[in-house]
């Protein structure tokens, strides 16, 4: 049972309370560049990313937020360090959101001028702690730890709620994934807030998605996350992909075409790791109910994928292709991939073209 948390609306987008996990990413283009920002987070809206973050490091991104805002969908964070006047002058341009650092953003007064304008404008704020940035005060007293992570982000929500802001989102990140764990679960035993959930610095993809996997995964089975986000030295289309799958893997996303594939042994005849990869680009778009199964052989391929949709196996020089384990069609190896697609997009025929799959 996921927490039940306090709901704030990003946006139009709803994190928190009884609304589904969300899914986060964020630019890596400079944000003054609106061009180039909004086609990169077009691509980030076609991936699955539901809120995209961009970084504010001048006025001429802060100013920019305004332009990229016209051109894209979803709503858009401002992702703020050390200026609290840049903070005012995103959300004066359009910002959805803001995202402070406790660590860097400064004391009270800084706060409370970044708090009168989000109150205003009526749009929630993130307190995003690190282990990079963690307040003097708090570092000292318990050292680089989860109690000194929660203290840091717990002492500047106290001091946004004094000055009337109660729209807040918390993330507490470490690039340690115990260490991740650790803060989450201790921030969620104090506070109702809604909070984002991620591993900070998780490195380049293999390894960045297995941290996130692990941290953000471990997370959500616990009940505890309302958005992600996967950060990777890649692409960010790839972090949506991997939060996409994430969600999947907890059982939190239901529409989609799961795709199962055998890891292969000696048996393997016939060039099934190939087809399992083509599948899974192919489906990744689709939004229905469905699996799809690639399995290596066919001694115990159908048994195995018996609870599949489809799904194909193969044997020297000829594929097996079934249906909830039952075998209805051999054909020779060398035609298997156009009869499995041929059959795969029978079963999907009733897309609209846009990715989208009716039920």
């Amino acid at each position: 049972m996921r927490k039940r948390t306090r709901q704030v609306s990003v946006g139009g987008v709803p994190i928190g309370g009884d609304s589904p996990v969300k899914i986060q990413s964020m630019t890596t283009t400079k944000t003054s560049d609106t061009e180039g920002t909004a086609a990169q987070i077009g691509r980030l809206e076609e991936a699955g990313c539901e809120i995209v973050r961009v970084a504010v490091a001048d006025e001429a991104d802060a100013r920019a937020i305004a332009a990229v805002k016209g051109k894209i969908r979803i709503p858009l964070v401002a992702d703020i360090h050390f200026s609290p006047r840049l903070a005012v002058l995103a959300v004066e341009n359009g910002a959805d959101k803001i995202r402070i650092n406790p660590g860097n953003i400064g004391g009270e007064r800084e706060i409370a001028y970044v708090a009168d304008c989000v109150r205003a404008h009526h749009i929630p704020v993130r307190v995003g702690a690190n282990t990079g940035s963690i307040e003097k005060e708090f570092l000292e007293k318990y050292g680089r730890s989860a109690e000194a992570l929660v203290g840091s982000a717990l002492y500047n929500v106290g001091i946004l709620e004094r000055h009337g802001v109660e729209d807040i989102v918390i993330s507490v990140k470490a690039s340690d994934v115990p260490l991740t764990t650790k803060a989450y679960a201790l921030l969620s035993e104090r506070t109702d807030y809604p909070l984002h959930v991620g591993v900070t610095e998780a490195g380049t993809t293999e390894a960045g998605i297995v941290k996130s996997a692990v941290g953000i995964g471990s997370l959500l089975l616990n009940g505890i996350g309302d958005t992600i986000r996967v950060s990777l030295t890649d692409d960010p289309v790839r972090e949506v992909y991997a939060a996409r799958e994430i969600l999947r893997a907890c059982g939190l996303e239901k529409d989609y075409v799961e795709v199962v594939s055998c890891p292969t042994c000696g048996r393997c005849e016939w060039e099934s790791m190939a087809l399992a990869q083509k599948v899974t680009e192919f489906v990744r778009p689709y939004k229905k109910r469905l699996k799809v199964a690639v399995m290596g052989c066919v001694v115990n391929g159908p048994g195995e994928a018996k609870d599949a949709d489809i799904g194909i196996a193969g044997g020297k020089g000829r594929c097996v292709l079934f249906r909830k384990g039952a075998p209805y069609k051999t054909v020779d190896a060398d035609a298997a991939e156009r009869e499995f697609f041929e059959e795969l997009k029978g079963l999907l025929q009733d897309g609209k073209g846009d990715g989208s799959i009716s039920e």
